[in-house]
């Protein structure tokens, strides 16, 4: 059983729900219902039926989407107080991506008609969620970006310095995902994100110790990152 009023005053903290009052929160917790997955557990199917969205209340989350002949791209991975499938509760459709737990995990869900419901009562709610949605198709069409016009040297120097931004700016950082996810999202297929690592490495702009990835000139790495040539091409 959810405890309604520390749930309304952790939802404070959530991206979506910020700017909200006390009183327009009570509502969204008493809607809210909590769900538990364990290591590895499916939490919904690409093109199952879209039911309501989720906040990640503690684990992680893998997002992703499988083609075809097998081979899965991760679109998000997602960590205590991120958000996801919004998206589909907006449409009704189904949702577009599966999604698993990665680690022991506890989901916030959100029933889509009794939400719906609540950003008819609640304006700032339905703005607060348009801007979530321009924020993540903006975040979509980089990776379109990314993926059309950019090496997997320029993705794999793009995504080092997110992660070393996320981390206060540290010149030492630790991957936060396995070699094998990390070629998953950058699009590519772990041989060639292992050549992509000896190019910076070769090129002098990091080192690597097992997951941990020491930036050498961010300079330079910025410089790549945004499709500018630094002598040959990968």
């Amino acid at each position: 059983m959810l405890n309604r009023v520390d749930l309304s005053n952790w939802l404070q903290n959530i991206l979506i729900f910020q700017g909200l009052s006390a009183e327009q929160l009570i509502p969204l917790a008493q809607i809210a219902q909590l769900q538990t997955f364990g290591k590895d557990e499916t939490i919904f199917h690409q093109g199952s039926d879209a039911t309501g969205f989720f906040i990640v209340q503690a684990g992680r989350v893998k997002v992703f989407k499988t083609a075809s002949n097998g081979k899965e791209h991760i679109l998000h991975l997602l960590k205590r107080g991120d958000y996801f499938a919004e998206v589909a509760t907006f449409d009704g459709k189904a949702f577009p991506a599966s999604a698993i737990a990665l680690e022991s995990t506890e989901l916030i869900f959100f029933p889509r008609l009794a939400f719906l419901d609540l950003l008819h009562q609640y304006p700032a709610l339905a703005i607060n969620m348009l801007t979530s949605l321009a924020t993540r198709l903006r975040k979509l069409a980089q990776m379109v970006e990314d993926l059309s016009f950019k090496e997997v040297p320029q993705r794999l120097a793009a995504y080092l310095l997110d992660l070393s931004g996320r981390a206060n700016g540290d010149k030492i950082i630790n991957l936060d995902v396995t070699k094998t996810q990390l070629a998953a999202i950058l699009g590519t297929i772990s041989a060639t994100l292992s050549r992509a690592f000896s190019h910076l490495h070769d090129k002098g702009l990091i080192t690597i110790n097992g997951s941990q990835i020491e930036l050498l000139d961010r300079d330079r790495l910025q410089a790549l990152s945004q499709n500018v040539e630094l002598g040959d091409r990968f």
